[in-house]
């Protein structure tokens, strides 16, 4: 808790860029309930203008929650389902744990690095 006995809001970035005709987008930070609006609004934005291409960076997430999984699986499914191509790249285990336990580990395409992704989706 702050000085002026509030909680601290937990930081978010997003950094769009395109790679491979891919959009990717680039997430820093905390998913969870309180920036749950906020990179939902993201996704719909870049979907809606490069189309049902992306690829999540998640290299540099600190923590995600059942809620944010659940975004992603959507949009997974989502963009599979409308023909386009989706991957998961730098998921690290400990901040994105819930991914594991759900066991959606398994199911989602998960990459180490920006260019096996871009190599798979070709």
């Amino acid at each position: 808790m702050s000085e002026n006995g509030e909680w601290p809001k937990a930081a978010l970035s997003l950094t769009s860029s395109v790679a491979g005709e891919i959009p990717v987008i680039a997430v820093e930070g905390v998913l969870d309930a309180t920036t749950r609006e906020q990179f939902a609004a993201h996704l719909a934005e870049v979907v809606a203008v490069h189309g049902h291409d992306l690829i999540l960076d998640m290299a540099g997430v600190t923590f995600m929650d059942s809620r944010a999984l659940g975004l992603i699986v959507h949009h997974w499914q989502g963009c599979t389902s409308a023909g386009g191509r989706f991957a998961l790249v730098g998921v690290r285990y400990s901040p994105s744990k819930v991914m594991w336990i759900t066991g959606l580990a398994q199911r989602l395409p998960l990459y180490e690095t920006l260019d096996e992704a871009l190599a798979a989706l070709a």
